[in-house]
């Protein structure tokens, strides 16, 4: 709490932000007696009520704070007559509470009309609902504004050219409003302009080049605003922007080399655009920078040094076109890098060794491109790298080793590469902290421990993906795996029985043990994983009935088995919320039952390649648009296609 008094002892600011203060605050509040004030800050409490309609009192106000403090309701004309305000921040959160702050009587126009002197005005989050050329206007006399925040205010568009007659506006934030009209060409006329903030308002049009060139602008942030188009204009020379800020628009073209002109740039984020070209050399002037995104475009060619960027933390080249080598020079001395991904690219060559030696760098991401080269590194223990994907390359040899010296892993995803050899998954109990292991198709061969059950092995591990491993046995200590959600055992060559204890192990959502030589299951189905949503076991031997699993599986795939039997009656009542179901190529007999017509949420039905006789349900055709594929060939089917296919049949 803050109390500032003048030489007479009367108070002329008052301090209560951020003191928890909770209800007991209306007219009758002792804060109304104080004639004198003209700073006051009630900011960051829980009043959790409306604002009072006492501050017609408080007429020597210059200063008015009440944001983020709880308050509900429809603003008071009578702040409108608090004609010395130079700062007003009515700001809250009503957009994530549900309780909304508003200004309908009066409205923004009758709020402000009389504030002639208001430099700073903050709104935020309070509920305005009125069109463009109706707030915009309301502005006009407001000649000295400097600062107008409107984010989260439900204000329509379009935004009115006259806004560019406040000469003086530095500020200019307007999130989350569904503007849906083009940016004025007016706008670059406003040569205060220091934050422009339009994010996710539905602009659509031409941004104007212009504003880019606005001397003293520092901060543009557009993105969201998936059908605004734009261009880069040739930077000046020691231009003053520190943020730049485009992402998920329809901003295309060439990436211009005079982007190096703007030294004192610090975050750029052109993700998910339409860029293409090759990268400027000239990014590498861009000593300042400390987030680099420019996933998700088109840009080609080799991937230039950043070498001088020394406070780097955060860089994404991903989802491009970039080919070539990378030196291992180009990462050398960036040493407060935490995350680089590029991935889904064509980079070849090596993967640069200088990677694993900056100590504060967490995420590697270079999966999908054509890396052929991993070398072994020295001294990783200092690493704090928690996050290695190096999926989809072709990457080949032994296992590396110095992996398992990154003792902060936690996810390390190797899968799709020409690793050969064989390694014990053993080793790698080493790395404590993995939560996602991956070495799937590859050519290695996976030794496991049979006889270890102990939980201790793997002990956060969530996602365990061994597909194509050539593992001969089930690793023993799965079955003590209290944090498993994820378990792909594809492909290998495992024999003889699916154990019980599969079905028990009580978060596990995903299990594919499909292309296996798996003959039987181990007992009756008892107590089963309520969480279990996908299931495959098809191609394996499996025979007998058709086993029924619990009612909220999403995907079952039970195809290429020695399944016979007719399918249960009630199979479909078991069906909820399944949208693929297929027991195609087994030897399954007697009728399809209508209780598949329960399962509501199917797009995808085979029966393929079985003894099914009888007539198909009328009810299939009649389900509603989700079912797309429906493959009954391959059976004994006597009737014909019913002919009452609804309108809506998704077939």
């Amino acid at each position: 709490m803050g109390v500032t008094c003048d030489t007479e002892g009367h108070v002329t600011a008052l301090d209560l932000s951020g003191e928890s203060i909770s209800g007991g605050f209306d007219d009758s509040s002792v804060i109304f007696s104080l004639q004198h004030l003209q700073e006051l800050n009630l900011a960051s409490n829980n009043f959790n009520s409306i604002i009072p309609s006492g501050f017609n009192k408080l007429d020597k106000l210059t200063y008015l704070n009440l944001s983020y403090a709880g308050f509900v309701g429809q603003i008071p004309i009578e702040i409108s007559q608090l004609t010395r305000l130079v700062t007003l921040d009515i700001s809250c959160l009503s957009y994530l509470t549900g309780q909304e702050l508003k200004l309908e009587n009066p409205n923004l126009q009758k709020l402000v009309q009389n504030l002639t002197s208001i430099r700073q005005l903050y709104l935020d989050g309070v509920s305005i609902k009125v069109p463009g050329h109706e707030w915009c206007s309301a502005f006009l006399l407001l000649r000295d504004l400097q600062e107008l925040s409107m984010s989260h205010c439900n204000l329509s568009g379009p935004l009115d050219p006259s806004l560019a007659t406040l000469k003086n506006l530095s500020v200019i934030v307007l999130d989350q409003n569904n503007l849906s009209s083009p940016v004025p060409d007016t706008f670059s006329h406003l040569k205060n302009l220091t934050i422009l903030s339009l994010v996710y308002c539905g602009l659509h049009g031409t941004f104007p080049q212009g504003i880019f060139s606005i001397g003293s602008l520092s901060v543009i942030n557009i993105s969201f605003n998936y059908n605004l188009q734009g261009f880069f204009p040739d930077f000046p020379r020691n231009g003053s922007l520190q943020i730049l800020r485009v992402s998920n628009t329809s901003f295309s073209g060439a990436f211009p080399n005079s982007i190096g002109n703007m030294r004192n740039l610090f975050e750029l984020d052109f993700s998910y655009c339409q860029f293409n070209g090759t990268l400027p050399n000239s990014l590498s002037n861009l000593t300042e920078l400390s987030y680099l995104d420019l996933s998700f475009n088109n840009f080609t060619g080799q991937m230039p040094s950043l070498g001088r960027a020394k406070n780097l933390t955060h860089l994404d080249l991903s989802h491009n076109g970039l080919s070539g080598a990378i030196p291992s020079s180009h990462f050398e001395g960036l040493d407060n890098l935490v995350s680089i991904g590029l991935g889904y690219n064509s980079i070849n060559g090596s993967i640069p060794s200088s990677l694993f030696t900056l100590t504060r760098l967490q995420r590697i991401l270079l999966s999908h491109n054509q890396f052929g080269q991993l070398d072994e590194v020295t001294n990783v223990s200092s690493s704090k790298l928690n996050t290695l994907d190096l999926s989809s390359n072709r990457l080949s040899g032994s296992f590396p080793t110095f992996i398992l010296q990154l003792e902060a892993l936690s996810i390390l995803q190797l899968s799709s590469n020409k690793f050969n050899g064989s390694m014990h998954l053993d080793n790698i109990l080493v790395l404590r902290n993995l939560t996602t292991l991956d070495l799937s198709y590859n050519n290695l061969s996976v030794k496991v421990n049979v006889t270890n059950v102990s939980s201790s092995s793997f002990p956060s591990i969530i996602n365990l993906i061994l597909a194509s491993c050539n593992l001969k046995t089930f690793p023993g200590f799965l079955r003590n795996q209290s944090r498993l959600t994820t378990l792909d055992l594809s492909d290998n060559h495992i024999q003889g029985t699916v154990p019980n204890w599969f079905w028990k192990l009580q978060i596990l959502e995903s299990l594919n043990i499909s292309h296996n030589l798996l003959t039987h299951f181990e007992g009756p189905f008892q107590n089963l994983s309520s969480h279990l949503l996908y299931l495959d076991l098809h191609q394996n031997k499996l025979p007998g009935p058709v086993p029924v699993f619990p009612r909220n599986m999403l995907y079952f795939d039970l195809s290429s088995n020695k399944f016979s039997s007719i399918i249960p009656p009630d199979f479909g009542n078991y069906m909820s919320f399944t949208f693929f179901l297929s027991l195609s190529n087994n030897t399954l007999s007697g009728s399809i039952p209508d209780s598949l017509c329960n399962a509501l949420y199917l797009k995808v039905l085979d029966l393929s390649n079985n003894n099914i006789s009888g007539t198909i349900p009328s009810c299939l055709m009649m389900m509603s648009g989700t079912l797309e594929v429906l493959n009954l060939k391959n059976n004994n089917l006597s009737s014909p296609i019913p002919n009452t296919v609804t309108v809506s049949c998704g077939l």
